[in-house]
């Protein structure tokens, strides 16, 4: 989590023309954690009902700088940026951040539809692992321009970054860290506490700053460099301390065709990959597979926090955190609990940190080569997260290796070549320029859209396609459907917390897909067939 509050920010805001020491820039990102924290909140009660954390996402960015690549988005020159009245740099920035949350909140409305329709269980059967692949791994790829940008600030602190967090997650994982403690009776004792498996990330964060923190101090580093720990001290002064986040903050959100249809993409992405992490979370936590209402009642549940985070102006869409999903599993191994009461507890800090603008200016003043070592090992892992699902397919396919490689490929090139030639595009409508500039222009959507349409069209037989073994992984809880079908209610962990004693004395919620007591149709019956 703490690695997508740091990048989000520091792409988002130079694409929207937002100056540096902008304090603004604190106020975007308390937004997101005030968000993360509602809607997570609101996803563990009455959504999948799982532990898992909401928050802003990486996939959002990729259509992000499409749009924001567009003629009419491009910032001006820096000479005419600076001279530039105060309140007009405000609006540069803020009309964008308006076309973003358009975008973003009606774009969500897919996963609203799909998730509360039930129409999940369908999409499921295009949605294979050779679509997934480069849908989600693209995400990785398409930003690695941003992590060089980023760490070439300083290769010497972005390689110490990068070797810290390797050490620590990686070589120190399963080393203990000795701790004194006191206890009445006892006296001072030794306990040995699991810290580089838990805090990877904030431990080389913390070391880093403290190294850059001595460059500073002994002018190692000149003023003005990006490097020094000091160089955006002013975001913090200038941060209120309590500052409440609401809908239209940067005024009333702009729809436009292109912003709405390049950021659908990212709203794909994020729907196959939650698909992926709810099955996975609950073999982790011991609960049964989840039932289709569940899954259902998630994903609509994660588009109305899209929404909402579109709304409330944070510049990004919400998404289950892949990084939670692995963090859950180092805590059953640390404290054997995995429990959503925990998630619930923590939306209570995060919505009190949302509050704290200063305590979103601290994620700001980070300096930028540690931020540039922390994207080239997490859009690394994003990258590999997505090809993790070649697991199910036959590698030694040649026609596996031709649809693999074309998708992920094909869509570098033709975004490469859209960025330096956006005006290419002459339709003679400027609309429709727009919405196909931006969407040749979306790696992640190209991408799954090649990968979907050749397996589905090149002959291929199940097995070498990966759906017998994907079928598998995403096999659906329909056991206590069919003794609910027998009339025998099976109380489980997806019910709601209230209010199903009134549920099930209503016949008609049976035929609601999102509700608990919802029998589902053919299409769940069908994968666990297949």
């Amino acid at each position: 989590m703490i690695g997508a509050i740091v990048s989000i920010p520091f792409i988002l805001t130079p694409a929207l023309c937002m100056a540096e020491d902008d304090p603004s820039r604190s106020y975007i990102i308390s937004t997101m954690i005030f968000v993360t924290g509602l809607v997570t909140l609101l996803q563990t009660t009455f959504g999948c009902r799982l532990p898992l954390v909401q928050g802003g996402t990486i996939s959002f960015l990729v259509p992000t700088l499409a749009i924001l690549n567009l003629p009419q988005w491009k910032c001006p020159a820096p000479e005419v940026m600076n001279e530039m009245s105060p309140e007009n740099r405000t609006e540069l920035w803020q009309v964008r951040m308006r076309e973003l949350s358009g975008a973003i909140a009606v774009s969500s409305l897919f996963q609203v539809v799909v998730g509360f329709g039930g129409i999940i269980g369908y999409l499921l059967k295009f949605i294979t692992p050779l679509t997934i692949v480069p849908t989600v791994s693209l995400v990785g790829l398409s930003l690695f321009e941003n992590a060089a940008d980023a760490a070439s600030q300083h290769w010497g602190i972005a390689a110490g970054t990068i070797l810290m967090l390797t050490l620590y997650s990686q070589i120190l994982v399963n080393v203990p860290f000795p701790i004194l403690t006191y206890r009445k009776g006892e006296g001072i004792q030794v306990v040995w506490f699991e810290l580089f498996k838990l805090f990877p990330v904030l431990l080389t964060i913390v070391a880093m700053w403290i190294i850059c923190t001595i460059l500073t101090v002994t002018d190692v580093l000149p003023v003005g460099h990006p490097a020094r720990s000091d160089s955006k001290l002013k975001i913090i002064n200038q941060s209120p301390w309590f500052r409440i986040p609401y809908p239209g903050q940067w005024g009333a959100p702009t729809v436009t065709l292109s912003g709405v249809l390049g950021m659908l993409a990212g709203v794909l992405a994020c729907t196959v990959e939650s698909i992926s992490y709810y099955p996975t979370t609950s073999r982790m936590c011991g609960a049964p597979p989840p039932p289709v209402h569940a899954i259902n009642r998630g994903i609509g549940i994660e588009g109305l926090g899209t929404m909402l985070a579109g709304l409330w102006g944070s510049g990004n869409g919400t998404n289950t955190f892949g990084e939670n999903v692995g963090t859950i599993g180092k805590h059953l191994r640390v404290t054997k609990v995995g429990s959503r009461r925990v998630i619930q507890w923590a939306c209570g800090l995060m919505i009190l940190q949302g509050l704290i603008s200063k305590f979103g200016a601290v994620f700001i003043i980070i300096p930028e080569p540690i931020v540039g070592g922390i994207f080239c090992v997490m859009f690394g892992m994003i990258c590999a997260f997505g090809l993790s699902a070649l697991q199910y397919v036959d590698l030694n396919s040649a026609r596996n290796l031709y649809i693999l490689g074309f998708s992920i490929f094909f869509p570098l090139v033709l975004s490469k070549w859209m960025i330096n030639h956006s005006d290419v595009i002459q339709t003679g409508n400027e609309i429709a320029d727009g919405v196909i500039t931006v969407l040749l222009s979306t790696t992640i959507l190209v991408g799954g859209i090649v990968g979907c349409l050749l397996d589905n069209i090149i002959p291929g037989t199940p097995e070498e396609r990966g759906l017998i073994a994907w079928s598998k992984e995403m096999e659906l809880n329909v056991e206590s459907d069919d003794k609910q079908d027998q009339g025998e209610y099976v109380p489980n962990t997806f019910d709601f917390p209230c209010g199903m004693t009134l549920l099930r004395r209503w016949k008609w919620t049976s035929y609601v897909p999102f509700l608990p007591t919802y029998k589902p149709g053919i299409y769940s019956r069908g994968l666990k067939k297949q």
